[in-house]
């Protein structure tokens, strides 16, 4: 099978900017490359459920095998908060760690993430929030970290931001330092082979809501709108078959376009993820599948004004030349086909939870990029269409 001019059963190395070795069975280079640099006390961190796979447990008894001492670190919520970053740099220093590998979804690299910078940085955690300019206290080494994904959603694996919430408010704060990228990822598509159809799904979703929301936010970064461009079309092409019928191809295009999101939407994201981080933060809403039935709300509110643009994604969706004004309708038709909802109320959300949503969703920090400017009315606005 061929991907671009690439054989996808082969493995490949590319920088933009964290070197990645991609494709299928990259992730049992992990032992080898920590020996080569002199790294033998690894933290795996994961997830609860992660860490009873059996791929998992093979990453571990490789380690094991080749004389590394792996300690494992999995105590984490579903949206993860702050205790759960102080629980793991404790770890890190109880067990003597010196390096550490985040292998999971977006959750587990984020708390990777924020236990490494946690490791030599003493100061209340959310006095680093870059929200309040706290990336400037980010002035210690960081401990070599390194990032296995598992989904194709976050694209977590190649950032440099960690998204935590407050243990009380749950409140999410933005953790971000250049030097909080991964030394190395390695984007194995084998170990998202055996994921469920929802998790392909909602996560395969979240990965277009960053390329889709990159590609029309305000700021001006050119290249970034061409790789959110081939990021939606990769998606387009794959994820239908990724969560029905699972092959190696499908399931790289679909890990490519997760790396392709999170490199596009450093230019900014918008209204979609506005609306959904308040339904983790209240009610537990897994983000993927909070951004897959905000989507086509958010992008119809968008359309005004950007018809070019959608113009071009409506092409990279295959629906043909100057047809973005089928790009929202296209996006239900999307959600029906991988049995994603399309109403909020279809996953909990009740008419007495819309004004507290408005409130955060107002307070949140991502829809200042938005193409058009979002109101307190808009966003109530928003929640009660998508209800």
């Amino acid at each position: 099978m061929k991907l671009f001019n690439m054989d996808v059963h082969q493995i490949h190395s590319f920088n933009f900017p964290t070197p990645i070795r991609f494709g299928p069975g990259a992730s049992k280079e992990l032992a080898d490359y920590l020996k080569n640099h002199s790294l033998s006390r690894p933290l795996l961190v994961t997830d609860g459920t992660v860490s009873q796979l059996s791929f998992f447990k093979s990453i571990q008894q490789d380690l094991e095998q080749k004389g590394l001492s792996v300690k494992v670190f999995n105590e984490m919520h579903k949206n993860p908060v702050k205790s759960d970053v102080l629980k793991g740099g404790e770890a890190y220093h109880e067990t003597d760690r010196d390096c550490i590998v985040g292998i999971g979804g977006g959750v587990a690299l984020d708390v990777a993430r924020a236990i490494a910078l946690r490791v030599h940085h003493k100061r209340d955690l959310f006095d680093y929030d870059d929200l309040i300019g706290g990336d400037k206290y980010v002035t210690e080494e960081v401990p070599h970290f390194v990032t296995i994904p598992t989904t194709a959603g976050t694209g977590s694996e190649v950032g440099r931001s960690a998204i935590i919430s407050e243990d009380e408010s749950k409140k999410k704060r933005i953790l971000f330092s250049p030097k909080l990228m991964a030394k190395m990822a390695f984007a194995d598509p084998l170990l998202t082979m055996e994921l469920p159809a929802f998790v392909t799904a909602a996560t395969g979703m979240d990965a277009l809501t960053h390329n889709m929301e990159a590609y029309v936010a305000k700021n001006f970064h050119p290249m970034c709108d061409g790789i959110a461009l081939e990021g939606i079309r990769l998606i387009a092409d794959s994820l239908e078959i990724a969560t029905h019928k699972p092959d190696v191809e499908s399931r790289s295009k679909m890990l490519l376009a997760s790396l392709m999101g999170a490199v596009a939407f450093q230019k900014g994201l918008g209204v979609v993820h506005s609306l959904a981080h308040p339904l983790s933060s209240l009610l537990d809403t897994h983000h993927g599948l909070a951004n897959a039935v905000n989507l086509p709300y958010g992008m119809r509110f968008n359309y005004e004004g950007c018809e070019n643009r959608f113009d071009q994604m409506a092409d990279a969706f295959g629906l043909g030349n100057k047809q973005g004004n089928r790009v929202v309708e296209h996006l239900f038709e999307m959600n029906d086909a991988l049995n994603m909802p399309i109403k909020l109320s279809s996953i909990g959300v009740t008419d007495a939870h819309i004004d507290e949503l408005t409130e955060l969703a107002e307070a949140d920090f991502c829809h200042p990029n938005n193409p058009r400017p979002v109101t307190k009315e808009d966003f109530k606005m928003l929640y009660k269409e998508a209800l």
